[in-house]
């Protein structure tokens, strides 16, 4: 198979026809018609698998939007560095009194001032428990998290595309098979029905072969739909339309050597198996975020003021201090003990949530492998059907031409060389799609290890960018 479909082209499929035209000399003018525009080529260009993968990898809504899922968790990081800096606020007010004051002796003093003032509060937090040490740590790994799920989401984007694909390809193969069996039993029914004629074979011989076209008919309308599926399928990953020719794929590149290497890797490199670490990693740091609750705080405040006329018509009063504030938790109500025993049962959770990440991962390389072999083993098996079947259907048809074998006998032989040239073609769209179920089990069914020609999407051209970004409210992505 030389790693790609098989599909068999119109030279195999005409010897079935030719046979039958050796045989009736009288259809030679239409099966040449019926030839001339099965061989005409298809219009619009050609399509490789790695055009497919492209388009997905650049388009695909799913993927684009777990980039958008990650550039939000990015942005985790900078709000916990936050907890470093100092919070600076100014404030100012301005208003009217007026002020009667009356005098036991003397006149009255009535006095109409506009008070108004000034003032910045500059607060630096120093220590807060280990907080912030641990707060930033956990958006980080949670960052790391994210990074290894969007790998995921592209893998099994990259997996739906090759499914897609293949699957057109399949059924396009498929319904060129029945299309063809359907012309030959055609072709094959005139003759029997001129046999019938002449008095060389039965009513029941023609019947027969009347209900051995229905079905083609039948399996023939059963692959034009199979096709319009898959054709949906493959616009709903891929998006635009599908193209008018597909170009047979090849098996990938890069795959382990043995079932236990791929079972290796899935454990280090299956990126629900790195998301998961990280997320434990991150439940680690969520714990010791809580416990510095119970810490002390220390905070440096600087206050300046400036009133005027609030005392006087003419007055004006400064005022400026720093101060160092130290506050102690003794008593909060138990709901800081509640959410720490919390955080350590979510901490476990996690851990659990890993070591089973890893064993699914396991599972799916061994299934993966499994499913290879099978499917390697089944294209091999169909393909010595293929060959014995095209014998055995010569040799009927020379008995048949004889009168030792009846109609039946080549309706059965035909039907069933097109069975297993169609099992022939499923088993190597199972083989292809397995082959890279193994690269998606081991993580190396990216854009990056399939060696795309595309600009790869870079995760930590974002998070550089926000990292220590305090102003600008602007995603660098250009959305407000």
């Amino acid at each position: 198979m030389n790693g790609k479909f098989s599909s068999y082209s119109t030279e195999t499929s005409y010897g079935i026809i030719l046979e039958h035209l050796k045989r009736w000399p009288d259809l030679v003018v239409l099966a040449m018609v019926s030839l001339a525009v099965l061989a005409q080529p298809m219009r619009g260009e050609a399509q490789i698998l790695s055009e497919s993968l492209v388009s997905a990898y650049l388009n695909n809504p799913s993927l684009r939007a777990a980039r958008a899922s990650l550039r939000s968790v990015d942005e985790g990081v900078p709000q916990a560095i936050a907890n470093w800096r100092p919070s600076i606020s100014l404030t100012g007010d301005y208003g009217g009194s007026a002020v009667t004051n009356t005098r036991t002796s003397g006149s009255d003093l009535d006095q109409f001032r506009h008070p108004r003032g000034l003032g910045l509060t500059v607060s630096q937090p120093l220590f807060r428990g280990g907080r912030t040490v641990a707060a930033i740590s956990e958006a980080e790994h949670k960052v790391l998290a994210e990074r290894a799920r969007l790998v995921g989401t592209e893998q099994t984007v990259m997996l739906d595309t090759v499914t897609s694909f293949v699957n057109v390809f399949r059924d396009e193969a498929v319904l060129k098979l029945n299309t063809n069996n359907e012309e030959v039993l055609k072709r094959q029914l005139e003759a029997t029905r001129d046999r019938f004629s002449v008095g060389e074979i039965t009513r029941t011989d023609v019947h027969q072969a009347e209900a051995r076209l229905a079905r083609a008919v039948a399996d023939r309308i059963q692959s034009e739909g199979d096709l319009e599926i898959s054709r949906a399928g493959y616009v709903n990953v891929v998006g635009g339309s599908v193209p008018n020719k597909l170009i047979a794929p090849a098996l990938p590149q890069g795959m382990p050597k043995s079932r236990d290497d791929a079972m290796k890797l899935a454990v280090k490199k299956n990126p629900a198996v790195i998301g998961a670490e990280f997320d434990r990693l991150a439940a680690l740091d969520n714990t010791s975020e809580v416990r510095g609750e119970l810490r002390p705080t220390l905070t440096l405040d600087g206050k300046w003021t400036r009133a005027l006329e609030s005392a006087a018509e003419s007055g004006r009063i400064s005022t400026k201090s720093l101060i160092l504030n130290l506050s102690m938790p003794i008593y909060q109500q138990g709901a800081v003990y509640s959410r720490l025993r919390q955080a350590r049962q979510t901490a476990v959770e996690r851990a659990l949530t890993a070591d089973q990440q890893r064993r699914d991962a396991r599972q799916s390389a061994a299934q993966a492998w499994e499913s290879l072999l099978t499917a390697q083993a089944r294209v091999k098996a169909f393909r010595s059907q293929i060959e014995a079947n095209v014998v055995a259907l010569e040799g009927v048809q020379r008995e048949a031409a004889v009168g030792s074998r009846t109609v039946l006998d080549v309706l059965d032989a035909e039907q069933e060389l097109l069975d297993s040239r169609v099992s022939h073609v499923r088993a190597q769209r199972d083989e292809l799609v397995a082959s890279y179920e193994v690269l998606a089990a081991v993580g190396s069914l990216t854009a990056r290890a399939l060696e795309l020609d595309v600009i790869f999407y870079e995760t930590r051209t974002h998070y550089n960018k926000v990292r220590d970004e305090i102003f600008d409210g602007m995603s660098p992505e250009g959305v407000r």
